[in-house]
């Protein structure tokens, strides 16, 4: 479907695009902030030096390390990724696989959870590092190296939404989210069970290139095979258990068994 541009229109492009080299750039006069905060981190370096007398720890011009931008009130994080990763957690821990796989999601989230279920963890991207009972395999989500009904337990963490996308360096496929979904469940034994989360919102949408939004209605279908065992609805700073299309804009998470 073509778009066709109206000033209006325009304006809001030229703006939105300024937003995004701000946030990913810097592209601001943000860092006359900075000037002033380099002003009171050189005070405080000078108060520490007036009164320090621990001669155990050597301090220096030479040493120096500004950290600049982390005295907020509130500890910095995203609610989205805190609050589906411990649902997720919580769900796995619970049901106790003897083995759990996952695909693309936090490696973080994953390496912790390894070290109480050992997981295998499939990403196009690798993983630089190694750790006791955390396994990791290159591969895409829309050709999993893995057989037919051979997983028990798997999840896909704010992944489906990007695929096709090109933003992680994956193949551009207007089908993605639909084929890495009928992936999931080509590997997963009946029985098993999916943990996943998407974007929802009111109607089927492309933010292009950061992810695509989904109705409830339409990703439950992609799932129609499986039985949804529980979902949850992310909005701001809370879960809550049903889905609110007043809410706009959240993400889902739904515990799925595959029939």
């Amino acid at each position: 479907m073509k778009e066709y541009l109206t000033s209006l229109t325009l304006v809001r492009i030229i703006y939105r695009l300024y937003w995004v080299l701000k946030q990913q750039y810097g592209l601001s006069f943000y860092w006359v902030k900075g000037l002033h905060e380099l002003v009171v981190f050189w005070q405080e370096y000078q108060h520490y030096q007036s009164i320090n007398t621990n001669n155990n720890f050597n301090i220096s011009l030479q040493n120096w390390l500004p950290y600049l931008q982390d005295k907020t009130k509130v500890t910095p994080l995203d609610s989205v990724y805190f609050l589906q990763d411990t649902w997720a957690a919580k769900k796995i821990f619970e049901l106790k696989p003897k083995h759990h796989y996952d695909v693309g999601s936090s490696v973080t989230t994953m390496g912790i959870i390894s070290q109480y279920i050992p997981v295998t963890m499939i990403d196009i991207r690798d993983v630089l590092i190694e750790l006791e009972n955390f396994k990791f395999i290159n591969g895409s989500i829309l050709d999993l190296p893995l057989e037919d009904g051979s997983i028990e337990s798997l999840s896909s963490l704010c992944v489906i939404e990007h695929i096709g996308l090109g933003r992680f360096g994956d193949i551009i496929d207007p089908w993605g989210s639909e084929k890495a979904i009928e992936e999931i469940k080509r590997v997963v034994k009946p029985g098993g069970m999916i943990l996943c989360s998407v974007p929802i919102d009111k109607e089927n949408k492309i933010y292009f290139n950061a992810h695509r939004a989904f109705t409830r209605d339409y990703i439950l279908s992609l799932f129609k095979e499986c039985e949804v065992i529980e979902e949850k609805y992310q909005y701001g700073t809370q879960l809550y258990n049903c889905y609110d299309a007043n809410r706009g804009f959240g993400t889902g998470l739904y515990m799925l068994r595959k029939c």
